[in-house]
């Protein structure tokens, strides 16, 4: 990894903060999938899934449910335990998180807020290099602890292990599907695939433009770029710290592994430990020289900024920074804390904002599974205290019918 330090440390924090998704170059081909899938239906579909997806040309689009139960039947105990144990932990979590509804009176005005889940949500699950089975878990068990009424799933060449995993988890719409194909088929419906409320999941670039494209039809979670992991220490184990930036850094050649720090003895014992950390894995290997840097701040102060404009999807720090983390998808406090338990089964999702998204927005959970409904009952005598307000600022505005709506109730009350 490269060392870096005053003016050109600022300068990277800088580019990386307005990197966005960048991948502008695929929209092109993109559009033209998703048009495909919009006007074709499953004939379009299929064709791009044989191509792609490795579906075989009689293989039904949707995996039949004895399939998906004799795949939790292929699964060893000790991934079955594993998978139970992680889905605990999440399932209380989203539990912990997902909004109440209430009711409050005041003045003779009732209002509250009524809690109500999705329709319909598609779960898109990555199957490239991994069988990804974390991110089925993440995606699926808030939409079930929303109480979404449809939860469909796409996959492409999904592995034994995620068939079964969804089966555990009571999934029966699963789809052999992927890429743009996938996310046009959720969002505007095939005669095998029925259409969703809303798109949740990571996905590669393909994935990603697809679902800004359909966003304006169909609701999405957020845009997902390469993997981002920082940490911030100046106190934190060497070889804990490189352990975080390796693990994130074996995801993706263009994944983001960064050490802030204002300790240059922290900086050359961490490069030290990750070099044989590495050695036998090529792709944290590729990533951490294309993309891995150590940025050695002059202060604590400054450290911490360049963390918040960076807004990475993990982050790592001291206890005594976390009133000071305003911007990160997940953060990680001490050195018991590895950024590979978010990815698995801690509790809080690692479905997480990447490209600066973090300024606006933390990581997939229960709320993004449910709409929060205002509601609001007044009495006679609760309008009549706020009517006069609401007829000033009507007629200031020139909607003279909105504030006769509330008049002709007074002359009445």
């Amino acid at each position: 990894m490269r060392l870096l330090t005053g003016r050109t440390a600022a300068a990277v924090v800088e580019r990386l903060a307005r990197r966005g998704t960048q991948f502008s170059s695929l929209e092109p081909r993109v559009r033209r999938i998703v048009s495909g899938v919009r006007r074709g239906g499953d004939r379009a579909l299929r064709r791009y899934a044989q191509k792609w997806d490795g579906l075989k040309r009689k293989q039904p689009v949707r995996v039949p449910e004895a399939e998906l139960e004799a795949a939790a039947h292929f699964l060893t105990p000790e991934l079955r335990k594993s998978l139970r144990r992680a889905a605990a932990n999440i399932r209380r979590f989203c539990e912990w998180q997902k909004p109440a509804a209430w009711m409050r009176q005041r003045d003779g005005t009732c209002l509250g807020q009524l809690v109500r889940p999705l329709e319909s949500v598609g779960c898109y699950v990555p199957s490239g290099r991994h069988p990804l089975v974390s991110t089925l878990l993440m995606t699926v068990i808030p939409a079930k602890v929303a109480a979404v009424k449809s939860i469909r799933v796409v996959s492409p060449k999904p592995s034994l292990e995620v068939l079964g995993a969804a089966a555990m988890l009571g999934v029966t719409d699963f789809y052999r599907v992927g890429g743009a194909q996938a996310i046009a088929a959720l969002a505007y419906g095939t005669e095998t695939v029925p259409r969703v409320d809303k798109i949740v999941g990571p996905g590669n670039g393909y994935v990603t433009v697809a679902k800004k494209l359909v966003s304006f039809d169909c609701a999405i979670d957020f845009l997902a770029g390469p993997t981002e992991a920082v940490v911030l220490s100046d106190s934190g184990s060497p070889a804990f710290i490189a352990a975080d930036l390796v693990s994130q850094a074996e995801h993706d050649l263009d994944a983001i592994s960064i050490l802030i720090t204002t300790s240059k003895d922290l900086a050359g014992a961490v490069a030290a430990e990750i070099a044989p950390l590495i050695k036998d894995n090529p792709v944290a290997r590729q990533s951490l020289r294309r993309s891995g840097v150590i940025l050695l701040a002059s202060s604590r102060p400054e450290a911490r900024e360049w963390a918040n404009l960076l807004a990475p999807e993990h982050i790592t720090i001291d206890r005594e920074d976390l009133p000071f983390i305003d911007n990160a998808g997940s953060v990680f406090v001490g050195d018991y804390s590895p950024q590979a338990a978010g990815d698995y089964a801690s509790g809080p999702n690692h479905v997480l904002p990447t490209s600066g998204q973090a300024r606006f927005r933390g990581g997939l959970s229960v709320l993004d599974f449910v709409k929060v409904v205002t509601v609001q009952e007044l009495s006679a005598p609760g309008l009549q205290r706020i009517a006069k307000t609401v007829e000033c600022l009507a007629e200031t505005e020139g909607l003279s019918a909105h504030a006769h709506a509330v008049r002709v109730r007074c002359s009445h009350a």
